[in-house]
């Protein structure tokens, strides 16, 4: 967080000056405000007044003079060192007079709010052109406590200016001013412009008045260059822009106006004798300017242009720029006493200062390849160990939920026994109560008839009719599978003298989180097992219905069961998103139907009562089962988050759903869920990882990346989502996670990438 210093001045050389400080964090409003005053300046003034004769009677006019590395005449010699001596006096007034004790509070608070690590900028605050012309860099309080801080002028009224904003990608326009040549070399001043990245140079030689203000006027500079000859009378000053023309700024008021509201952030006047110049251009708000304030040598103009742009084309801020080259002329001192006073920057403090726009880097190609490559491995490798299981298959219900309804199967109907049928008829159901049922859909010619009840012993009256009623050949009983370490389990017969043939397991298989997701089709039962069947009670009630159709089941490869023209493949234990199931027996994805009703539903009652219309019975299978909340034959699915609260599906209906996956996929053609296998999942998991890593490769900011990244997964969601319509469940989860993991990485090296090209 940069902080911003500013010095307000207002008085005379006379009565002395009161000193207001203000300091501000990015440029916000002042946070803190203190007062504090100056005595009168006059002897100060005199010393500077001395120092700048001495200066001047160097020879230095207007870049006049360019230095031959001959040896230096002896009354030049002596000039040079009375102007050192000048300038060390200077130097000591200038720290007397703002070691003032009436200016020690303003020094105290200074210190109390910045601390010196703090990026620091300073402006000086004043109308009064004495103090504007003082060399304020030689402040030893800033020497020794901000090293690094860099002052600039700026005058009492200022405002915002309204400006077109220019994207920072686009090179840079530079309108360069390049006018009355005679006696110093402007040509080093256009070397340097022309080798600037990321710019383009438009040169104007010493022009026409016309020409230049129709240059101003009709396009959009970045910066403005003059380089030539100038001079200033305290608040005004004038440029040759060729042999035979002078023009004060004033003259070209209007079209500098113009140049501003198109854009201009930067003025660099490389010319002489400045500061009145300064203060002109900072009237037309111009937001950054750039000047000398004394006469110049060809030697110093050139030196301090080449370090100032170098340094802020190479990414350093503008007044770190301006601070590191002023500090580079000192190494020119012996030629040229004092050259480091003679730049002097102002700034607008409504505006945030200029930055030099980088050159969009070239990133190494391969980057996004080379991150693809390590998350894809990354999320592999979690993904084996089972690290992404839980949230794959809660995103998988949420897919799921977002499927089209298909309607009701007409092939089922599903008698349920409700809590107001067991109310009346007891519960369990009694044997006589299921007979009557089962002769009434009998007598309506059902083709099927499944009990997903229990009977394994007689309940209540009616046991010979129950048993000489279920003996028919279209009629499928229930038992449950025992399981051998589970002695809460030991399994459940079912009734006397049904045949292997007409007999159907109950057995589901849960996820850990409980969620029914998988279908268990077939099974090999343990030698003493109660329940003797491999077939669970979906599949056998529905070969029964479709041996009527002539379609029988067939083994058509390892894993694989042939059902007509439908293949129903065996889950393996590392199938999609799971990793190390009990994939024992043969299991495939459990595809429903619907999350409302699979199938006709009716109640047990209205059966028993003839309120059924018969069309709904014949040729249909039927399966009769209890929904009521009695039953512990009650399932999460998919579906069960999407109600509040979550709501369990009984199993009669979990029962209907799987005879209608088999039956849909053989008769209809509709799709079984099916995934694919590790090495197509892991080409689908690159190949979004890679997308991820060419979205951050290009985004030019990290919210830009952010946006379109988080487009990028909606649409990952939406083609997961339709795939899954179609039947394919592919990585949604892990494929997210990777784009996000690859473009993370991507965005980190650029971001490391860049700070290296800069520095």
């Amino acid at each position: 967080m940069t902080k911003l210093v500013v010095l307000k001045l207002d008085g005379d050389i006379k009565q002395g000056f009161q000193v207001t400080l203000e300091i501000s964090s990015d440029y916000r409003y002042p946070h803190t405000k203190i007062e504090g005053s100056l005595p009168p300046v006059r002897d100060l003034l005199v010393r500077y007044h001395n120092w700048q004769t001495s200066y001047r009677s160097l020879g230095w006019e207007g870049r006049a003079i360019v230095p031959k590395g001959i040896a230096i005449d002896s009354s030049l010699k002596k000039r040079q060192e009375e102007c050192y001596d000048l300038a060390i006096q200077l130097r000591r007034y200038l720290n007397e007079w703002l070691n003032s004790p009436s200016f020690s509070s303003i020094q105290k608070n200074w210190l109390a709010n910045i601390n010196s690590s703090e990026p620091l900028r300073v402006l000086i605050s004043t109308e009064n052109v004495y103090l504007r012309q003082l060399p304020w860099h030689l402040w030893d309080f800033l020497e020794d406590y901000y090293p690094e801080a860099e002052i600039a002028l700026c005058t009492s009224e200022y405002q915002s200016p309204i400006y077109k904003k220019k994207s920072q990608q686009k090179p840079i326009k530079i309108l360069a001013i390049l006018g009355n040549s005679e006696g110093i070399n402007v040509e080093k001043d256009r070397k340097i412009l022309e080798s600037l990245p990321n710019a383009q140079v438009t040169f104007l030689v010493e022009p026409q008045r016309q020409t230049l203000n129709d240059r101003l006027w009709e396009k959009s500079w970045d910066i403005l260059f003059f380089a030539g000859h100038s001079k200033s009378q305290e608040k005004s000053g004038h440029i040759s822009i060729n042999p035979n023309d002078n023009l004060t700024l004033q003259e070209l008021s209007e079209a500098l106006k113009k140049t501003v509201k198109n854009g201009l952030q930067l003025a660099i006047f490389n010319s002489c004798d400045g500061l009145g110049l300064a203060y002109q251009l900072e009237r037309l708000q111009i937001p950054q300017i750039v000047v000398m304030a004394e006469p110049v040598p060809d030697l110093v103009a050139q030196e301090f242009l080449k370090y100032f742009l170098n340094g802020f084309a190479s990414g350093k801020s503008l007044y770190q720029a301006i601070r590191e080259a002023r500090k580079r002329l000192q190494g020119l001192e012996d030629k040229f006493p004092c050259a480091s006073w003679l730049p002097v920057s102002c700034q607008n403090p409504a505006v945030d200062p200029f930055t030099y726009p980088l050159k969009k880097e070239k990133y190494p190609i391969q980057l996004p390849i080379i991150a693809s490559a390590i998350a894809t491995t990354l999320i592999i490798g979690m993904r084996s160990l089972g690290l992404l299981q839980i949230g794959e298959l809660q995103t998988f219900d949420k897919l799921m939920r977002l499927r089209p309804d298909k309607g009701i199967d007409s092939r089922l109907l599903v008698v349920e026994a409700t809590e107001e049928d067991l109310n009346r008829y007891g519960f369990p159901l009694p044997d006589e109560i299921l007979a009557r049922a089962i002769a009434k859909l009998e007598s309506k010619q059902a083709r099927v008839i499944g009990l997903d009840i229990f009977r394994d012993r007689p309940i209540g009256e009616g046991n010979s009719q129950l048993l000489q009623q279920i003996a028919r050949d279209n009629f499928v009983a229930i038992c449950s599978s025992q399981e051998t370490n589970n002695p809460n389990k030991s399994g459940i017969a079912p009734p006397p003298n049904i045949p292997e043939s007409r007999l159907g397991f109950s057995d589901v298989v849960v996820d850990p989180d409980g969620v029914v997701r998988r279908h268990l089709m077939f099974m090999q039962p343990s030698h003493n097992d109660p329940c003797a069947t491999n077939h669970a009670f979906s599949i056998r009630i529905a070969l029964q219905y479709l041996a009527a159709e002539g379609i029988e089941p067939q083994i058509a490869g390892r894993h694989q069961i042939k059902i007509g023209k439908a293949i129903f493949e065996e889950l393996s234990a590392n199938s999609g998103a799971y990793q190390g199931i009990d994939d024992r027996g043969f299991q495939i994805l459990l595809n429903y139907r619907s999350p409302e009703k699979v199938a006709r539903q009716v109640r047990l009652s209205e059966v028993l009562s003839d309120r059924i219309n018969p069309e709904w019975i014949k040729d249909k299978i039927v399966l009769i089962g209890v929904s009521a909340p009695i039953s512990s034959d009650n399932f999460f699915t998919p579906y069960s988050a999407g109600y509040f609260p979550y709501q369990k599906m009984p199993g009669i209906t979990i029962q209907a759903q799987t005879t209608s996956q088999i039956l849909s996929a053989v008769l209809d053609g509709e799709p079984l869920l099916s995934v694919w296998n590790d090495w197509g999942e892991g080409a689908w998991i690159l190949a979004w990882s890679i997308v991820g890593g060419i979205i951050a490769w290009q985004s030019r900011s990290i919210w830009v990346w952010i946006l379109i990244a988080s487009s990028g997964i909606l649409v990952l969601s939406a083609v997961c989502l339709g795939l899954l319509i179609a039947g394919i469940w592919v990585p949604l989860v892990p494929s997210a996670i990777a784009t996000i993991i690859t473009g993370g990485i991507v965005i980190v090296y650029k971001r490391h990438y860049d700070n290296r090209a800069i520095n």
